[in-house]
């Protein structure tokens, strides 16, 4: 067999100069801020650890910052002047307020820092994608399977989430909105409980007082769900019960038959793709300005795919992950 050198030598340093490329693409190391906006809510957890499975498969860095004080809006805009001066290679940012932290946004932008945001729309600033899912579609859905499995009838009560929040609004106006298909279902109270567990076991232990007859409940999210379970429990008292962010402790309480279901916000996914978007355009490679997954709910016939924890998932390819 005859080698002739130069073609010799010139495969070896192309297959070695693509070697590196690829060791480079995946070694390349870009800085990501990741901002969520509190360190109790489940949700914000997965959105954390789908953030850090995504820079681990692509090689880059993440630092998150979240407030102590949860929802803090000194406090994010402080952790935001500090990211200014230190100055990352991009950003992922969920606003704790979405109007009030448009000025931080526009730091940002000021900075010449990529923005992706990811989960609640900012009212100010620029981005390059968005992130996320409808609220609005979620709280639709999810009202609707509760009102059918009550037999289109009885009592309900809704415990909201953060009185101004873009996020509680949007899902109040589902579960209105899914009303108009259920005129025998009466809504007897809604209370915010500010998406927190113990405040949902509490408002859930007065409105109890109050009615003594509820067949459903309607929560904002899954903590407050939960809480509400606990509640019920207490008082040896059933309702059946929806949350929204489709948790961990929401599938496993679906699993145990205390509660009927949650809406998926799929949470590891959007820290999954706002994290890759960020990679993405960092690396010159095509992004959507604009990610929003479809509504969907959890419940006691599709839960499994949902059943594996968050710090054991792996982030999917991205055309699948753009697919939502």
């Amino acid at each position: 067999m005859t080698f002739h050198k130069n073609v010799y030598f010139t495969a070896i340093a192309t297959i070695f100069g693509a070697a590196l490329a690829t060791s480079a693409m995946a070694q390349s190391g870009e800085r990501i801020a990741v901002f969520t906006k509190n360190q109790t809510n489940p949700f914000f957890q997965v959105v954390r650890l789908g953030a850090d499975s995504a820079a681990r498969q692509m090689g880059a860095v993440v630092t998150h910052y979240v407030p102590t004080k949860p929802d803090s809006i000194p406090e994010q805009l402080s952790q935001i002047d500090d990211v200014v001066i230190k100055k990352p290679n991009a950003i992922v940012f969920t606003p704790v307020d979405y109007k009030a932290m448009g000025a931080g946004v526009l730091k940002m932008n000021a900075a010449g820092i990529p923005v992706v945001n990811v989960t609640d729309r900012s009212e100010a600033g620029k981005f390059v994608a968005f992130v996320g899912a409808s609220d609005y579609e979620l709280g639709l859905v999810t009202a609707r399977h509760l009102y059918k499995n009550m037999g289109g009838k009885g009592n309900v009560v809704i415990l909201d989430g953060v009185k101004g929040s873009i996020v509680s609004a949007d899902r109040a106006r589902g579960f209105a909105d899914a009303l108009k298909d259920y005129p025998q279902v009466k809504v007897l109270a809604s209370q915010p409980a500010n998406f927190q567990r113990l405040q949902g076991l509490q408002v859930m232990e007065n409105l109890m007082q109050t009615y003594p007859q509820i067949d459903g409940v309607v929560a904002a999210n899954d903590a407050m769900a939960a809480g509400a379970i606990e509640a019920l429990e207490g008082a040896n008292r059933k309702a059946l019960v929806v949350g929204i962010n489709g948790t961990k402790e929401a599938v496993d309480a679906i699993k145990a038959g205390k509660m009927l279901a949650s809406g998926d916000y799929n949470g590891f996914l959007q820290g999954c793709v706002s994290t890759m978007v960020a990679i993405r355009e960092l690396r010159k490679l095509p992004v959507p300005k604009e990610v929003v997954f479809k509504a969907s709910v959890i419940d006691k016939t599709n839960f499994q795919a949902a059943d594996v924890p968050a710090d054991k998932r792996n982030c999917p390819v991205w055309e699948e992950a753009i697919k939502g």
